[in-house]
């Protein structure tokens, strides 16, 4: 679902487990199988599988948007609407996926079962695919000094190392007593401090932060709010002026903005101007985040059951992302910056990514994505009650 110092290079843009399922997730939070506890006009088929329809509509949702806005990284510099689509788009993609994230984190206490699945579904796929991603560079790109390093996720592998961090953390925001004031002041600093590093892509990481934390802080209702017809209605003038704005400022937006991968003083910008900015874009992409997740649909849809693929989609997508990049096909094809060749590059990667999120696809990466491991573990025996 984001990046580093440009939007298709190193370290860029999700796991969710529902609060009542098995072992805290299947990889990926906003990425993979979780039911909830909200109640929504899902069909009796949702009902069965214990899944809510809603949410596996929003990963989806989401999903394609990050593969889209991918896609149009390496063509877009001629066309100042693209740009602007470019700009909305990211300032809400990785915030709503985190918010869903970390809503389906607030069961997890670091019981073993769950510290298991955190293992098993979170740090097992970043090793793997970070160390797939990087031998592709070495050998699509004809790069072979290009370093193997778990320490710097390349691409898309950030959210992992992202999720895992925020995943452990999560018993200490439930302890607090101003868990959102905590987290707010924490990404505000990290947007402030040029001398965090790149380990982890730590700055990224407190950056968004935030978004998880608030994810902690919903529950059900919330959710019900912002489906009501009437904040649905309220959130086409709201997309409309934030296109407008977006298309407005296009043309002199730095984009490194929407990654923040890195400080406002490396920008260039003071410091107290450029926290006027982070705590601006903040709020746009609350707003936005919030809009999205009001117009999702909350019945079942053709594309429903691919909210339960989202990991793969997500893992899966960089490779034709940047193969595409690495053998030329963005710079020798001209025409896709244009009109016709911006949709015919939405639609391609729309459709790649719902592919990649398919059911076949999702058995065939379930060794890597969703394995159990057993045979890794000991049993716990001081373990007991129901797991959540």
């Amino acid at each position: 679902m984001s990046h580093a110092a440009h939007g298709y290079e190193r370290a860029p843009a999700p796991e969710v487990k529902g609060p009542e399922t098995t072992p805290t997730n299947r990889a990926a939070t906003a990425l993979a199988p979780a039911p909830s506890g909200l109640k929504s006009a899902s069909s009796t088929a949702s009902e069965a599988t214990g899944r809510d329809a809603y949410f596996d509509n929003a990963k989806y949702l989401a999903i394609v948007l990050v593969a889209v806005a991918h896609a149009w990284e390496p063509v877009m510099d001629g066309s100042r609407a693209a740009r602007a689509l470019y700009m909305v788009i990211y300032t809400f993609h990785m915030p709503a996926f985190i918010i869903v994230s970390g809503y389906f984190s607030r069961s997890y206490q670091g019981k073993p079962h769950q510290l298991r699945r955190l293992l098993t579904g979170i740090a097992l796929p970043y090793v793997v695919f970070e160390v797939a991603y990087s031998l592709f560079v070495r050998y699509a790109n004809d790069d072979p000094s290009h370093p193997i390093s778990l320490l710097d996720p390349f691409y898309l592998t950030w959210f992992l190392a992202a999720l895992f961090i925020w995943r452990l953390t999560t018993p200490l925001w439930r302890m607090v007593r101003w868990p959102m004031s905590i987290a707010l002041a924490i990404g505000a600093l990290a947007a402030l401090t040029p001398d965090i590093g790149a380990d982890l892509n730590l700055a990224r990481v407190l950056q968004f932060l935030p978004f998880f934390v608030l994810g902690l802080c919903l529950k059900p209702e919330h959710f019900q709010l912002l489906r009501r017809r009437e904040v649905r209605l309220l959130t086409v003038p709201v997309v409309a002026g934030a296109l407008l704005f977006a298309y407005w400022v296009a043309p002199r937006a730095s984009l490194s903005w929407f990654y923040r991968s890195g400080s406002v003083q490396e920008r260039g910008w003071p410091w107290y101007s450029g926290l006027v900015v982070v705590i601006a874009l903040f709020g746009c992409a609350l707003v936005l985040s919030a809009a999205f997740l009001a117009l999702v649909p909350g019945r079942r849809a053709w594309f429903t059951a691919l909210g339960a693929g989202t990991i793969c989609g997500y893992l899966l997508h960089g490779f034709v992302i940047k193969a595409g990049d690495y053998w030329g096909v963005f710079e020798s094809q001209a025409w896709l910056g244009g009109p016709v060749g911006l949709v015919v590059v939405t639609l391609c990667a729309g459709g790649m990514v719902t592919l990649l999120c398919s059911p076949p696809v999702r058995r065939v990466l379930r060794f890597v994505t969703e394995p159990e491991m057993k045979w890794a573990f000991r049993q716990d025996s001081a373990e007991s009650g129901p797991r959540r």
